[in-house]
């Protein structure tokens, strides 16, 4: 009985624990899209956004003023890339709650309902439109951009990113790639944008996830990658055997008590 025990119960295990290739496969479908068009969407700016803006003009000299002062960074030891990383983010502007910023110079400006590209343009408008510089430039980049994914990945965390559009794949790539057991086909996203909070799931097995909204990762998204049935089940089986075990050994310890009074 104890060899039959011994030989079932590995290939009962395996069995409930297997997933197919259905369930595991990126973009079984993905010859349907192939040669198609898709088009990035720039995030709009949020409060708590962090901006580098840049100012430049064709004298460089009198578009000084109108930059942030830089301090800290020149002719000294930053003390490793946590104290550069926050050097870098005291060189930004803050977005306000009320979506504004205050620059040297220009003062108040409104960020509302605005891209990086269209608040450079509006920059730019205001520079010549006010006299204030000629040919004017202006870069901005969001230095605090970040994702958190949680769940069935390689290295759950928070992550940070430069680049102003990256999709739902490099996100699984940068988290070290979903776990086996990681359920491919009901991925929760949690998104907060102008006030309100989206809930949604897709499903990366299927190219279908090229026209979701949730395709491309914004801003402070919450990515969770919840275990599928096969892992579920394989973290019960793994408790009854451990609850067995702790049974039996109590079992057979109060018996030998017993059987040596």
């Amino acid at each position: 009985m104890r060899n039959i025990f011994r030989i079932y119960l590995p290939i009962i295990f395996l069995v409930s624990s297997c997933a197919t290739k259905k369930e595991i496969w990126y973009l079984q479908d993905s010859e349907e899209f192939n040669n198609t068009t898709y088009q990035y969407e720039s995030p709009k700016i949020q409060p708590n956004d962090i901006l580098k803006i840049d100012i430049g003009a064709l004298v460089e000299e009198t578009a000084k003023p109108y930059n942030k002062p830089v301090t800290g960074q020149l002719g000294g030891n930053m003390g490793g890339s946590g104290n550069g990383n926050a050097m870098m983010l005291m060189q930004g502007y803050l977005v306000s709650p009320e979506n504004t910023i205050n620059l040297p110079i220009l003062g108040e400006i409104s960020t509302e309902n605005k891209t990086v590209k269209e608040l450079q343009k509006d920059l730019v408008k205001i520079l010549e439109d006010g006299g204030h510089l000629t040919d004017p430039t202006v870069m901005i980049r969001l230095l605090n951009a970040r994702f958190t994914i949680l769940g069935e990945v390689g290295s759950p965390g928070t992550y940070n990113f430069s680049e102003d559009n990256i999709t739902i794949f490099q996100a699984i790539g940068m988290a070290g790639d979903l776990q086996i057991n990681g359920k491919r086909n009901d991925i929760m996203f949690i998104r907060e944008r102008d006030g309100q909070r989206q809930i949604a799931t897709i499903d990366i097995r299927s190219g279908e996830v090229f026209n979701s909204p949730f395709y491309q990762i914004k801003p402070n998204d919450l990515i969770i990658v919840n275990p599928n049935s096969p892992r579920v089940k394989q973290a019960g089986y793994l408790k009854d055997i451990a609850s067995t075990v702790g049974i039996l050994t109590l079992f057979i310890s109060t018996y030998i008590l017993i059987t040596n009074l």
